[in-house]
């Protein structure tokens, strides 16, 4: 198992331990079946971004999207087939999966469209005021005030 040393991080970072464990997640492969469904994951704007998933013959009330953590699952679980049908031959995919993504910090999903067999999970990340760039006057030789 290929392992990475996270030591000289945690030296001269705080806060940062979520990105030892997104990596120790990525190393260790993925948790469902690999590849299904297939998706992309698209920047759409400077901060909108859109992750597209193939569900075809799945129905809204199948599909399930959760976020949790910072963690953003979408699930698909199809209903009872229905007994009748007899096939030549399946190639359309009707099995449940579940597909995970880790989101950045203040990443926020904004919705969901299912359209043509494509769902499109649309995100957008949010930086509050206190953490965006800020102009710092200097006021001389004059004493700062400490709150």
């Amino acid at each position: 198992m290929n392992a990475i040393d996270l030591t000289p991080l945690y030296r001269s970072t705080v806060g940062f331990d979520r990105v030892a464990n997104i990596l120790d997640s990525a190393l260790r492969g993925p948790q469902t079946t690999a590849g299904y469904p297939p998706y992309n994951i698209e920047v759409t704007g400077e901060n909108s971004y859109a992750i597209t998933l193939a569900v075809a013959g799945f129905t809204e009330e199948e599909l399930d999207i959760q976020v949790e953590n910072g963690n953003l699952t979408v699930s698909g679980k199809k209903a009872k087939a229905d007994d009748a049908r007899r096939y030549l031959y399946q190639g359309i995919a009707e099995r449940s999966f579940e597909r995970k993504f880790n989101l950045a910090d203040h990443v926020k999903v904004d919705g969901a469209k299912l359209e043509n067999g494509l769902l499109t999970v649309l995100l957008t990340r949010e930086i509050p005021e206190a953490m965006k760039a800020r102009k710092i006057s200097i006021n001389g030789h004059q004493e700062i005030e400490q709150k």
